[in-house]
């Protein structure tokens, strides 16, 4: 009860500063910044984007982040957390909180280079999925994967499916019906 006057506490500070674009709000005990995305990172010449500069980001931090906002409901194209987020927007909300532009939508993913194999992966790759239509080979969910030796593969993402969310999933049979590839972002991983 006490959650909401401090939440309009700060939603109101912080939306009446001259000049700022953001919003904040508070989400599982931590403040968060409402906002614009950044701008995705500019496509090749063949119009697609090739690579995501992550320089100086530990993957690490970027997952403990992720993994701070569990919980937060799915929403169909939002990048809001105070709203939800769909699967991309999620990676995007991450990824521009340690100021890194990534594109905005799964299936621009695609064309990034460092395709690994899942069984080389590492925390902090990207993992891409078909959507629901498991026939259509294009990239229509995604996560965030982290790994542990001697534990299971999961992936942090946010699902429209049961968990409707953010959460953790393990790899299962109906994942791996859907897995596309992996693709390693961090630089020097």
């Amino acid at each position: 009860m006490h959650a909401i006057p401090l939440y309009l506490l700060i939603l109101l500070t912080f939306s009446g500063c001259q000049g700022c674009s953001h919003e904040a709000v508070v989400i599982n005990g931590q403040t968060l910044l409402r906002g614009d995305t950044l701008p995705p990172p500019a496509p090749d010449s063949a119009e697609f984007v090739t690579r995501i500069n992550t320089a100086g980001i530990n993957p690490d931090s970027l997952v403990s982040f992720a993994q701070s906002l569990r919980g937060i409901p799915y929403l169909y194209a939002s990048t809001d957390p105070a709203q939800g987020f769909d699967c991309s927007g999620f990676i995007t909300y991450v990824f521009n909180h340690f100021k890194i532009a990534v594109p905005r939508r799964s299936m621009d993913f695609d064309h990034v280079h460092n395709e690994v194999p899942l069984s080389q992966a590492k925390t902090g790759d990207l993992v891409l999925f078909t959507g629901t239509d498991s026939t259509d080979h294009v990239p229509g969910h995604m996560g965030i994967l982290i790994v542990k030796p001697g534990q299971p593969v999961v992936f942090i993402h946010s699902t429209s499916g049961k968990a409707k969310g953010v959460t953790e999933t393990p790899f299962s049979p109906y994942y791996d019906s859907r897995y596309l590839k992996t693709i390693r972002v961090f630089e020097g991983e």
